[in-house]
């Protein structure tokens, strides 16, 4: 009985067999039409073309020097020619998965037809599968379908229509291809275990080498893995995964890919793997000082066109603009002033090379850096390039309104200014005055030059006034505060549902009417101040601030991505006007004795800004082919009075922090460190 039933499974295996084998060869003989339809259709979507150039891989962020900034990727995936791969590599697979691999064509009958008997007979599970249409499935898995777990499913399934759609795949490629490019492909494409794709990534990952450099017993306990990653994982499963290498050292003997000597030595050694060492595939993964410079560059990019899926799936190489020199020197100024974990005080630096065709960004820094820890200093937010500010760049608006007058002719550097120590400002139809004070002894009248320098406040609310307030916002978003304009008061996007026009409108909307504009009190973005001064300096000119040189992709290829044109947002006579007026602030103005501290003697332009509460203290400024901002401001659940002292702290402290106690000095320091003193 026995041996009849086992005739039986052994006739229906070969009439199985023979079956698959002819629908392979032939679809339209398989007697349901959508069969044949099927298998036809899944010929188009795999070509030679779109696996050499569609492989998910690395995107590499980098300094302007080209120094690795961090990664970003889906798959760790390294693709690599044929050339790079070790003959090791090469003949451990082709043992182990497909001996016929460089007799066959795409498929192999007779491996099919044995697997369908063993199958049938109730003998171990055979896939009969080609190298080549092992290419085609994973092709499938890990590069088409990646996002839909649904289609990945129907990738795996075991059923003829599957098998047929694979193989004749894989004789349609098997034409095109030669057996070198097909091989190579196919150990770019596999799948090792968790994030590792392709063999230079899991070489890398597994035993800090290249794939050129991989040994015998090395490539063996790769290729063994690809059968199955889970259950000949080294690191989980290293019984399986040794017994696993050793079958394909064998094999490779078998297939007289080494001699007795090679394999016996192979077989000794230990797996030998480290890690799995891969590297992080988040900006957070960057160094301190180029974290949030890291976070800007992706969004920036996503702005200007390039998709996410570029960008993590894309093998990009991003250059961007940050100068590690620069940006390691305000990383160290903004930590001197305000400790990383310093509670409820953040300190930020934006750093700007000016220019008349583009404004390149070169630090991007603050106390906190990128992360998750709270408890470590460190958040989510990229307070740099935000609008991160609640509270506002005090007197530093002050530019503005200069700005406007000089444009308008209301005022010249020497024009005297109506300076008493407090007036109520009469506004066109109020019933009340705006009542403002001077915070400290000016002389009255005053020139906009010592104004700018000295900061009065009742000289430029009066001037703001002569000048329209609407053309004084109209001049802040005209400077640079090209975002934080369109932000609502509380610095997020206007909510139009909301009955509190704070909240309802946009700065620019909001503060038509309103004269305490000049004085800073709304949230600011503090790279959009630095771009302030990076405007005048590039006489007039506005370029919106850009942190990429360029972008290419995994074949060197520009890649693409939309910028902003730069345009002249005032006259260059007024620009170079307005910087001589804000000459003055560290030589005999409210900066004057932190510069003296420093030693600071350098000629530049500069102006602080100090909150009324002193929840905010700014210096924007620039010296030579650098345009600075740095902000301390309040950043924690319960903000209060910033106090000037070692450490800078919340609390209670009479007068609180000022813009030139506590701002400047870490933009004297972080410029002695980059100019050399």
């Amino acid at each position: 009985m026995s041996a009849s039933r086992n005739l039986v499974k052994l006739a229906v295996g070969c009439a199985a067999g023979g079956a698959l084998v002819a629908g392979i060869l032939a679809p339209v003989t398989i007697s349901a039409g959508v069969v044949a339809a099927d298998v036809s259709d899944s010929v188009i979507q795999i070509t030679p073309a779109s696996i050499s150039t569609a492989l998910p891989g690395v995107t590499t962020i980098t300094d302007r020097n080209g120094s690795p900034i961090a990664t970003i990727f889906d798959q760790y995936r390294i693709t690599v020619p044929g050339d790079k791969i070790s003959a090791a590599m090469k003949n451990a697979v082709v043992s182990i998965e497909d001996r016929r691999f460089y007799q066959e064509h795409g498929i192999d009958p007779q491996g099919v037809a044995r697997a369908a008997i063993s199958d049938a007979t109730g003998g171990d599970h055979q896939g009969g599968s080609t190298i080549t249409q092992q290419l085609v499935k994973n092709y499938l898995i890990n590069v088409v379908d990646k996002d839909n777990p649904a289609a990945q499913a129907a990738d795996r399934a075991d059923k003829i229509t599957r098998k047929l759609k694979e193989a004749r795949s894989a004789i349609e490629l098997d034409k095109h291809m030669s057996k070198d490019e097909i091989l190579t492909d196919y150990l770019n494409v596999v799948e090792f275990t968790g994030k590792i794709y392709g063999v230079e990534a899991a070489a890398r990952a597994y035993f800090g080498t290249t794939a050129d450099k991989l040994t015998v017993a090395q490539a063996a306990l790769l290729a063994g893995m690809v059968n199955n990653p889970t259950t000949f994982n080294p690191y989980t499963k290293a019984v399986n995964a040794q017994r696993r290498r050793d079958i394909v050292i064998d094999s490779m003997l078998a297939n007289k890919a080494i001699d007795p000597q090679t394999a016996a030595q192979a077989k000794a050694e230990p797996l030998g793997v480290t890690g799995p060492n891969v590297p992080p595939s988040t900006c957070f993964s960057a160094q301190p000082d180029a974290g949030f410079f890291c976070q800007y560059a992706l969004t920036y990019l996503q702005q200007a066109g390039i998709t996410q899926e570029q960008l993590t799936n894309g093998g990009l190489t991003i250059k961007t603009t940050m100068d590690a020199h620069v940006s390691e020197a305000a990383k160290s100024a903004v930590e001197g002033n305000v400790p990383t974990k310093q509670p409820g005080i953040a300190n930020t630096m934006a750093i700007i090379s000016p220019g008349s065709t583009s404004h390149e960004i070169l630090a991007l820094v603050a106390n906190r850096n990128l992360g998750t820890d709270q408890s470590q200093g460190q958040t989510t937010r990229n307070l740099v390039t935000e609008v991160s500010d609640p509270f506002g760049g005090g007197s530093t608006f002050k530019i503005f309104t200069a700005a406007a007058a000089l444009e308008s002719g209301k005022a010249t550097l020497d024009t005297p200014l109506p300076n008493p120590p407090s007036q109520c400002f009469q506004m066109p139809g109020n019933q009340k005055c705006y009542t403002v004070r001077n915070d400290g002894n000016y002389s009255d009248p005053i020139s906009l030059t010592t104004g700018l320098a000295t900061s009065p406040n009742t000289a430029f609310v009066g001037l703001e006034l002569q000048v329209g307030v609407p053309e004084v916002v109209k001049m802040a978003s005209r400077l640079g505060l090209r975002t934080t304009m369109q932000t609502n008061d509380a610095g997020a996007k206007p909510d139009p549902n909301s009955k509190d026009p704070q909240r309802s409108q946009t700065q620019t909307d909001y503060f038509q009417d309103k004269p305490s504009f000049t004085l800073g009190n709304s949230p600011i973005s503090p790279l959009e101040m630095a771009n302030v001064p990076a405007t005048l300096m590039s006489g007039g000119v506005w370029c919106a601030p850009t942190p990429i040189l360029s972008v290419t992709d995994a074949a060197g290829n520009p890649v693409n991505y939309q910028t902003p044109a730069c345009e002249q947002a005032i006259s260059s006579d007024v620009a170079s006007t307005l910087m001589t007026g804000l000459s003055q602030d560290t030589v005999s103005g409210t900066t004057a004795a932190a510069a003296h501290a420093a030693g600071w003697t350098r000629p530049d332009v500069g102006k602080t800004g100090t909150t009324q509460t002193n929840e905010s203290v700014v210096f924007v400024g620039g010296v030579e082919n650098y345009a600075v901002s740095s902000l301390v401001f309040a950043d924690g659940n319960k903000p209060g009075t910033i106090c000037p002292g070692n450490p800078v702290r919340i609390g209670n402290c009479g007068h609180g922090a000022f813009g030139g106690t506590v701002a400047a000095p870490p933009y004297f320091k972080a410029m002695q460190a980059i100019l050399g003193r």
